[in-house]
């Protein structure tokens, strides 16, 4: 990468202007109806060098990998927002790469200056599931700054708060930097960033590799408050939930990979909220686990019903991320108060059970709900 090209990176406004221009300019020349995705930026130069530790504590370095195609990304190490995101559109890349996936290493270099132990990438790669899929990197914090900036990323720790670039870069089977890609904040895009990823691996593989299954690279519409939609409950027969104009919900976006065991006393604080809101007339509450990374697994199967039998609030699934963009879900957790066909209010973190019963008795004071006829388009999520 050039260095006016790396000073322009290494500044948050840079950032900014070069994201919005690229991605712009990318989508025009693509023919890409999607907003939602970055097409990448073709590069052509050295990938910066690196020696750090994995999350076993072993020592790695680029030039290991010579020979193989490296996906490599920057990643906060206690991240729940964007980062997720980035691990997982990786993964789903690879997927669709198939047997030819085998000749790819994902990496992740910690973005996290105050969490930069070994621990700290171990305990990213357990929650995600990642054992066995890539290489989370790590070093004493300097260490890691001498990286950030060799490949141009924006890293800062303001007030305890993390705030770094979700930069991914492709990197050949020679060590040269190819492509460079941002995560988009959206959900429903991930499954088309993981396609324009694996396009990109594919490219540089020896005879071009076959993506299995293509993806649509079609904008997919979000399910906000104003489309009615029904979803199956988990761990409950034909049970089923009907979100909407008329279906006044509080719902809590969480992920079945946070907080491990303390999860189901998290999600109890819902039965409370939602023994209170039946005798008050208040929104019913709904859990949606939001980006299951390893959806097929029996592993997680049993974390949701074991989540599902653990608490009598209905949690349904969202597995396209089309609720989470049509909530405005930024984070996880994330809580969100609809009624009438819009947002009320919304919540970025855990709440207790006064603290929703307070929401929801001050918004039910201000907006006193009058349901509106439902669109006449309407989903139904499996």
């Amino acid at each position: 990468m050039n260095e006016p090209l790396r000073a322009l990176l290494s500044s948050k406004a840079g950032l900014v202007l070069l994201l919005l221009a690229g991605v712009a300019r990318g989508h025009e020349a693509a023919g890409l109806p999607n907003p939602n995705i970055d097409p990448g930026k073709a590069l052509d130069t050295p990938a910066p060098t690196f020696a750090l530790r994995d999350q076993s504590g072993r020592w790695r370095s680029l030039a290991q990998l010579h020979g193989k195609v490296v996906l490599l990304a920057f990643v906060d190490t206690q991240c729940t927002s964007i980062c997720p995101l980035t691990t997982e559109s990786m993964v789903r890349a690879l997927r669709l790469l198939g047997p030819a996936a085998l000749r790819v290493q994902l990496i992740g270099i910690n973005a996290n200056p105050l969490a930069t132990s070994v621990a700290d990438v171990a305990a990213y790669t357990r929650a995600h599931e990642m054992q066995g899929r890539w290489w989370f990197l790590t070093g004493p914090a300097v260490v890691l700054a001498r990286v950030w900036r060799a490949y141009g990323v924006y890293v800062a720790a303001v007030h305890g708060d993390i705030d770094h670039q979700p930069l991914i870069v492709l990197i050949d089977t020679r060590g040269r930097e190819r492509e460079l890609y941002f995560t988009q904040m959206n959900y429903g895009g991930l499954d088309q960033q993981a396609e324009v990823l694996a396009e990109g691996i594919a490219r540089l593989l020896p005879g071009n590799g076959v993506i299995r299954r293509p993806v649509s690279l079609r904008f997919v519409p979000p399910l906000g408050p104003d489309a009615t939609t029904r979803l199956a409950a988990f761990g409950r027969s034909g049970a089923a939930v009907v979100l909407g104009p008329a279906q006044p919900h509080l719902l809590l976006f969480f992920g079945s990979w946070l907080d491990g065991t303390k999860l189901p006393a998290k999600l109890a604080m819902l039965d409370r909220y939602g023994a209170l809101a039946r005798r008050r007339g208040w929104p019913e509450p709904v859990a949606v686990d939001e980006l299951p990374t390893e959806a097929q697994t029996a592993a997680w199967r049993q974390r949701m019903t074991r989540l599902s039998r653990a608490v009598h609030t209905p949690i349904v699934v969202d597995p396209l991320g089309r609720l989470a963009d049509g909530y405005g879900v930024h984070d996880l957790p994330w809580v969100a108060l609809a009624a009438s066909g819009r947002i009320l209010w919304q919540h970025d973190g855990w709440l207790v059970s006064p603290d929703l019963a307070a929401r929801a008795r001050a918004r039910a004071a201000r907006h006193r709900d009058t349901p509106r006829p439902a669109p006449v388009s309407s989903a139904s999520i499996r």
